[in-house]
């Protein structure tokens, strides 16, 4: 990731408590000088303190990024911050959610290159994945500034239209929940058919982590490894039977789970 841009023009980093300071970890891993970048956090950590950045210190005029990590409730009391850096040729990045580009533009100015992002909580450990997508002043270039930074954390995809960001945050942003409630669920089970609680813990967080990294590093898709192994008429197979069941198993469940926080996403953005 070339940062040279961002370290001749600065970055303003609006928000630093967990995603703020994952992102923050990792472009100062890929070579961002500390001294070219600006963090206002009215509740530093220790760990914020010790990175050497500029903190909650005057912003320079023209930054070549700010990045807003703030909460959605916080977001009305944290644009005044950088109101005045709209319209100047600064990037903005925003990873809040449920704060749609045209805040932004009417806060910040219409000609404003704003690119929105939602990004996920495995951010935490690089192992993330955001998606991205630009208002119309975002150009090419601003678009793959933003790719850059954002894949310090993870992954990055572009969206084609903003509509498709509650979606997103249905599937990626809140599915983190949904596999560590299937960890839990599944030790649990376990538990009951005899196992002590540690050890099916154990277990169930194993063959979760080590089946998705399978999935990512496998040339066949999921269902093929599935396929794999399940032998017929074997253990596989009966329980694949419950979990399957059109009405009762996953199919019908998870289309119903991601259907609920597509649509909670879509009530909070214009609440």
């Amino acid at each position: 990731m070339d940062m040279s841009r961002v370290a001749d023009r600065g970055l303003v980093l609006l928000g630093c408590g967990k995603m703020g300071s994952a992102m923050l970890a990792g472009w100062l891993d890929h070579g961002l000088p500390a001294a070219s970048v600006w963090v206002i956090d009215p509740n530093p950590s220790e760990w914020l303190r010790a990175q050497g950045v500029n903190l909650n210190t005057a912003l320079p005029e023209s930054p070549a990024v700010v990045l807003v990590a703030v909460k959605p409730q916080m977001m009305g009391e944290a644009l005044p911050a950088i109101r005045a850096l709209g319209g100047g040729g600064s990037l903005f990045i925003s990873v809040a959610a449920g704060t749609q580009i045209a805040s932004f533009e009417k806060a910040l100015g219409a000609n404003t290159p704003i690119v929105r992002a939602m990004p996920n909580t495995p951010a935490a450990i690089r192992q993330g994945i955001t998606a991205l997508i630009g208002n119309s002043h975002a150009s090419e270039d601003d678009m793959a500034l933003a790719e850059g930074l954002l894949s310090a954390v993870g992954q990055t995809v572009r969206l084609q239209n903003e509509g498709q960001m509650d979606a997103v945050t249905g599937l990626s942003g809140s599915g983190p929940a949904y596999v560590f409630h299937l960890i839990e669920t599944m030790a649990a089970a376990g538990e009951a058919q005899g196992l002590p609680a540690d050890l099916s813990m154990q277990l169930a967080k194993a063959t979760v982590a080590g089946a998705g990294a399978l999935a990512m590093a496998a040339e066949e898709d999921p269902a093929q490894l599935r396929i794999n192994v399940t032998s017929p008429n074997g253990t596989t197979q009966a329980a694949l039977e419950v979990l399957m069941d059109p009405e009762t198993g996953f199919p019908a469940l998870l289309n119903r789970a991601v259907a609920a926080a597509t649509n909670r996403s879509k009530e909070l953005s214009h609440e």
